[in-house]
């Protein structure tokens, strides 16, 4: 254990690797509001020091295709057990693990009543509000069970700071 919260003690986390199989069963347990996404380029997960897994993220390629460019990915699904901090410990994660693949930039979207504290944290930039509506249209139906709303676009995106001390830049 590590830190306290309002005199709890926070649990240390680590990144540690899952697989896709894995991650979408924690998803299709923890997740609010989504079930698992198809597929996927990647996943990971956060452990506390005791090996437990409190978290997933699943990393794919962007569902919207304009974004689709090589140089893009999206985390499409993040859930946790309520851990403190594994959101922030898990985007931070993803960026640097996409980093590490070659990505340049990785996006994700969230509901306008998630306040993307765990986002700011681990660096990420809010571009503002994104789509909303469903995927159904008139020659390829579809039953939309996902939120409907308008949500929320981040992004972490890989740049050349110009004396190396820019926090945007990661």
């Amino acid at each position: 254990m590590t830190g306290t919260r309002a005199g709890v003690m926070q649990p240390r986390l680590e990144i540690v690797p899952c697989t896709i199989r894995e991650a979408s069963s924690f998803v299709d347990e923890h997740h609010r509001h989504h079930a698992p996404p198809q597929g996927g380029r990647f996943a990971l997960a956060v452990a506390d020091d005791s090996g437990n897994v409190r978290g997933v993220a699943i990393v794919g390629t962007p569902v919207a295709r304009l974004a689709v460019d090589g140089w893009t990915a999206e985390v499409t699904r993040v859930a946790t057990d309520g851990c403190p901090n594994a959101c922030s410990a898990l985007y931070g994660g993803a960026w640097r693990a996409a980093r590490a693949l070659g990505y340049r930039k990785l996006i994700t979207y969230t509901l306008p009543g998630e306040g993307g504290s765990s986002l700011r944290g681990a660096g990420w930039s809010c571009l503002g509000e994104s789509g909303g509506g469903d995927w159904s249209r008139r020659r390829r139906p579809r039953v939309d069970e996902h939120p409907r709303q308008v949500k929320m676009k981040w992004q972490k995106v890989a740049c050349q700071p110009v004396d190396n001390s820019d926090p945007a830049c990661g």
